[in-house]
C-alpha cells in the first residue's frame, strides 16, 4: 500500500482490493496455459536429490529464501508459505509504515490457502495432462499463491481500518472472544455479491481472445468466469473474514504481545 500508516482509509483499502482482483484473474489465466502436470506435486517422486517433498514445494521454498534475503517478508503485506528457517536479509532495511497492531500482524493462514489452491481450485480451471513444463508451471503456481495470499491476508488491513473507525462497536465482542458476533459484523452480503459479479466480469473481459475483423464467434474464455465467482464466494472472501476475525481477537492485546 503506497500511503503511509495513519493515512490508510477504508476507501484506499477497497481500491487496493479491487486492483488485486485484476492480478488474481491474470494469474489464473496464465496458469491455465499449462496442464495439471501432476508429477510436480507428487511427494514421493524425489525429483530433487536431498530434498524431501514435492518439486513445487522445493521451488517455492527456494524462491522464498531468495526473496527473504531481499527483505520481502518484512513488508506487512507479504506472508511466506514456508516461514520456518527463512535466511536473514542481505540488503539494508526499509522502514515500512507501522499501521497494523503488532499482536495480529503476523497472522498467517497460508497452509489453508496452499491446500485450497492445489486440492480444490486447480482442478476447476486447469486441463488434465502432463506437458513437462514443470518449472514454468511451478512459477505460475507461486504467482497465483502469492496473489491469493496477499488478497486474503489484506483482511488484517481491513480489520484495522474498521476498528479504528468504530472501536466501540467491536470492543465488546473482542473482549467476549465472540467469533460469531465479529463474523456477523464483518459480513455484508450485498457487497460480497457485487465483488463476485465484478470478478466474473473481469474474467470475461481479460480472458477473451482478441480478433480483428467483424466475424462473430461464440464466446470462449481462457478461464471460465464462473470459476472466479466461485473462488471468491467459497474461499477468498470467507478466508479474508477469517483473517479479520483472528486479527480483531488480538486487537486489544498489548503491543508487545506475540502471536
Amino acid at each position: 500500500m503506497a500511503d503511509s500508516g495513519n493515512e490508510i482509509t477504508l476507501d484506499l483499502v477497497r481500491q487496493s482490493l479491487e486492483r488485486q482482483e485484476d492480478t488474481i484473474v491474470f494469474c489464473l489465466i496464465e496458469r491455465s496455459r499449462f496442464l495439471t502436470n501432476s508429477p510436480l506435486y507428487n511427494q514421493s517422486l524425489n525429483l530433487v536429490p536431498g530434498f524431501s517433498g514435492s518439486l513445487v514445494s522445493f521451488i517455492v521454498k527456494e524462491t522464498e529464501a531468495i526473496h527473504s534475503k531481499a527483505r520481502r517478508y518484512e513488508n506487512p503485506e507479504e506472508n511466506p508459505f514456508f516461514p520456518e528457517n527463512l535466511p536473514h536479509s542481505v540488503v539494508p532495511p526499509h522502514d515500512y509504515p507501522k499501521f497494523l497492531h503488532h499482536p495480529g500482524a503476523s497472522i498467517n493462514i497460508n497452509k489453508q490457502i496452499w491446500d485450497m489452491y492445489f486440492n480444490q481450485l486447480l482442478p476447476l480451471f486447469v486441463d488434465k495432462g502432463d506437458d513437462g513444463n514443470y518449472a514454468l508451471t511451478a512459477s505460475n503456481d507461486l504467482t497465483c499463491l502469492q496473489a491469493l495470499s496477499r488478497r486474503i491476508h489484506y483482511g488484517k488491513f481491513v480489520a484495522e481500518v474498521k476498528f479504528r473507525e468504530a472501536p466501540h462497536e467491536y470492543e465488546p465482542a473482542i473482549r467476549a472472544k465472540d467469533k460469531d458476533a465479529l463474523m456477523n459484523m464483518l459480513t455484508f452480503k450485498s457487497v460480497e455479491e457485487t465483488v463476485k459479479k465484478r470478478v466474473e466480469k473481469k474474467a470475461m473481459v481479460f480472458g477473451q481472445d482478441v480478433t480483428l475483423g467483424n466475424n462473430t464467434i461464440a464466446e470462449k474464455y481462457k478461464v471460465d468466469p464462473s470459476v472466479l465467482s466461485h473462488l471468491y464466494d467459497q474461499w477468498v472472501m470467507p478466508l479474508t473474514k477469517l483473517v479479520q476475525v483472528e486479527y480483531l481477537l488480538r486487537r486489544l492485546d498489548p503491543e508487545d504481545a506475540r502471536s
